[in-house]
């Protein structure tokens, strides 16, 4: 279950209607998971979660809703949007290459 509130992606995308609610919704999850995975520490432990990691979802979710295909053709093409890495890097949990014994 997501954290961040559908009406916001909907607001940084400027949707009224709800036809792609469940489509939307599953962006946000996905961003999340992605999210925690990259700093370490599920989204949903962070509380309360700062914005900048909200502003991360809202760029990953609109991003994969309005591109969604791996890769397009004519344009520029990118994995994650700019700016994402900025903003969660201060909540990374820093790895070590020490291996215990």
């Amino acid at each position: 279950m997501t954290v961040t509130p559908l009406a916001l992606l909907k607001s940084q995308l400027n949707l009224d209607h709800d036809l792609d609610d469940a489509l939307l919704t599953h962006h946000m999850n996905v961003a999340e998971e992605w999210i925690g995975a990259f700093v370490g520490k599920p989204f949903a432990d962070h509380d309360p979660v700062p914005a900048s990691m909200t502003q991360a979802v809202l760029l990953l979710a609109s991003y994969w809703y309005s591109q969604r295909e791996a890769a397009s053709f004519g344009v520029s093409t990118q994995a994650v949007p700019f700016g994402v890495f900025d903003l969660l890097r201060p909540f990374r949990d820093q790895v070590t290459g020490h291996v215990p014994e």
